[in-house]
């Protein structure tokens, strides 16, 4: 039986402003030393958005007005990104900075200021030179080919080694709509979401409130599934621009092509998601957390969550150890629940823990698999059908140099 899963195929040849009418930019404006720093993303026509932001209650003053947009507004015409600088706890000063950039970008272009969506990412707490950004957003130019859409994905990198990018193509309605993604994020990474910046467009007709219903039931299995190192920032966002191009026939949940939608939307979050965790600080790991047999699928996901995020677990995966007790240690302090006569624990394909009990196995058969690029731990809790997975990354010396050093 061809399943919709069958019918999706990631495009190699597709990027940001692969969707119809998307244009882009990425120069250096001086926020940092040599590379990129500001970034543009815009729409030739108001495009329903979808976003989702920080949970930490401290939230920097591009989030407040971003999020303004979103909930106020519910269509977003273009996106100003600067990194560098993460606008945060800056007071008064910060919120009229984020209110300018705003302001300058929509004069720049032509559009209502109330269409603009504004992100910054970097050094908390030192206020922006707002000469500099003037200055950017007056030289910034969008274009619509690819060396456009790679600048974009570069000028919003901060400690990031490589620029995370996606895209699907799908009919919908025998019209080809595209699903495009591009993500930062490296460190600061914790569900809920991380230090990340995410930003989705596609041509589909859909509205504002179904997309917005739709990222944030898909934020929980993506976004808010992986972990680097237990900090959650304070200027996390993720933002999905839909303008309609494509010409197909509102999506809806009764759409016949709902599900081809949504799953490639997924797909294309998920692909993000990963390519975050696996970048993360230092890594040289990529980790995968299934867990099955939970009671429901949210304590599934939460005891998945609480197994990557351990550091125990982490720096056991980077030096290559068996080390199977900081596993389901972790699963332990979960705080879910938690029977340990019916735990079984795989990693890769190999059995270590059965009914809560060791099992022999082949150490340097074991070890030389955790020396792959990634690793997969599968816990299956015996007690129901709840599913869930997550996604993070070893923690190695790299991950301390890295951070030590930060604003230096």
């Amino acid at each position: 039986m061809v399943t919709v899963s069958d019918k999706l195929k990631r495009s190699a040849s597709h990027n940001i402003i692969s969707p119809k009418g998307y244009k882009a930019a990425g120069i250096h404006c001086g926020l940092k030393h040599k590379k990129k720093d500001l970034a543009l993303l815009v729409s030739e026509v108001p495009a329903n958005v979808a976003g989702v932001f920080t949970t930490n209650v401290i939230k920097a003053a591009p989030i407040l007005l971003s999020k303004d947009v979103v909930q106020n507004t519910g269509k977003m015409q273009a996106i100003i990104v600067n990194s560098g600088n993460a606008n945060a706890c800056t007071g008064s000063q910060g919120a009229d900075d984020a209110y300018t950039m705003q302001k300058l970008t929509a004069e720049k272009l032509g559009i209502a200021q109330d269409l603009v969506g504004i992100c910054s990412t970097g050094v908390i707490g030192e206020l922006m030179p707002m000469d500099i950004v003037k200055a950017g957003i007056e030289k910034i130019e969008v274009g619509s080919q690819l060396e456009d859409a790679l600048d974009f994905s570069q000028a919003i990198l901060t400690t990031d080694t490589a620029t995370k990018h996606t895209a699907y193509n799908l009919k919908i309605d025998g019209k080809e709509v595209i699903i495009a993604g591009v993500a930062k994020g490296s460190g600061m990474i914790k569900p809920n979401m991380a230090t990340m910046l995410a930003y989705i467009t596609t041509d589909a007709n859909i509205s504002h409130e179904t997309l917005q219903a739709l990222l944030a039931d898909t934020t929980e299995k993506t976004f808010n599934a992986i972990t680097v190192d237990g900090d959650t920032s304070t200027n996390d966002t993720v933002l999905v621009l839909a303008n309609g191009l494509a010409g197909n026939n509102e999506l809806t949940p009764n759409h016949p092509d709902w599900n081809v939608f949504t799953e490639a939307f997924k797909a294309a979050c998920e692909d993000l998601s990963k390519m975050i965790a696996k970048d993360g600080e230092g890594a040289t790991k990529l980790i995968e957390v299934n867990v099955t047999g939970a009671k429901t699928d949210v304590e599934a996901l939460q005891i998945a969550k609480t197994v990557v995020g351990s550091s125990l677990v982490k720096t056991a995966v980077f030096g290559c150890d068996a080390n199977w007790g900081r596993i389901i240690c972790a699963v332990g302090y979960s705080g879910m629940t938690v029977d340990p006569e019916t735990i079984k624990i795989h990693i890769g394909e190999i059995p270590v823990v059965e009914f809560g009990e060791p099992i022999l196995f082949l150490n340097d058969q074991l070890t030389e698999y955790l020396k792959e690029n990634e690793v997969k731990i599968a816990v299956d809790m015996g007690i129901g059908d709840g599913k869930g997975t997550a996604w993070g990354c070893d923690l190695t010396y790299d991950y301390v140099q890295i951070n030590a050093t930060y604003r230096s």
